[in-house]
């Protein structure tokens, strides 16, 4: 489901940030319609700019980004960032709250885009980083199918005038990130599994280069 304000701004704006930030699509196709039910984008996390480039890219359905407390407490972004969506997380404290949120929201219709590392990772390997298990938790008692993206540049280092190619995978449903329920409880096991699915799309990359 779509806000008006971002939904507008979507089709307004999105070829524009493509444009802007050199964003390149790639597995746009692999998207769910808005018929197919919502999902939980988990992508890798390189930069600040990281929601713009996934919103830019994906075109069916408006997918929801946990943001810092502290954004919330600006009047006027806080006013910006409610009309688009996102909604507040408190990194400092325990964040069973914002979990049981996102597993509502998912539940009720509405997309989520989390990024697994918990923190952006610029110049590292996101294969060789450590993850933490709030995804892992989320798809456990929502069930949601899951949208890997990788967002993969240079290095690993956003840069003025360097290309971002926004990789969309095929969705995981429940059933594959659980082995068919064998790990429907083993949240370390379903976040791991879902972020090598996300790292998988880089090293497809990779692969069709050589």
């Amino acid at each position: 489901m779509k806000t008006k304000f971002y939904a507008t701004a979507h089709f307004l704006l999105a070829w524009l940030a493509r444009v802007i930030f050199l964003v390149i699509p790639q597995g746009r196709k692999n998207e769910p319609n808005r018929d197919e039910g919502p999902y939980l984008v988990c992508a890798n996390h390189l930069s600040a700019l990281d929601p713009v480039y996934i919103c830019a890219v994906l075109r069916h359905q408006q997918p929801r980004f946990m943001s810092k407390a502290e954004l919330f407490r600006i009047p006027v972004l806080r006013s910006l960032l409610k009309a688009l969506g996102a909604y507040p997380v408190d990194r400092s404290g325990a964040n069973a709250g914002v979990l049981k949120k996102t597993v509502s929201m998912l539940e009720e219709g509405y997309s989520v885009g989390m990024f697994p590392q918990g923190t952006r990772r610029p110049g590292q390997d996101p294969a060789e980083t450590p993850v933490r298990n709030g995804a892992g938790l989320i798809c456990e008692h929502s069930r949601a199918a899951v949208l890997p993206v990788y967002i993969k540049t240079k290095k690993n280092r956003i840069r003025f005038l360097r290309p971002v190619r926004v990789i969309v995978g095929k969705p995981v449903k429940y059933e594959e990130y659980t082995a068919n329920g064998e790990y429907a409880k083993d949240t370390g096991y379903i976040t791991k599994y879902l972020f090598d699915r996300v790292c998988e799309l880089g090293r497809e990359q990779d692969k069709g280069k050589k």
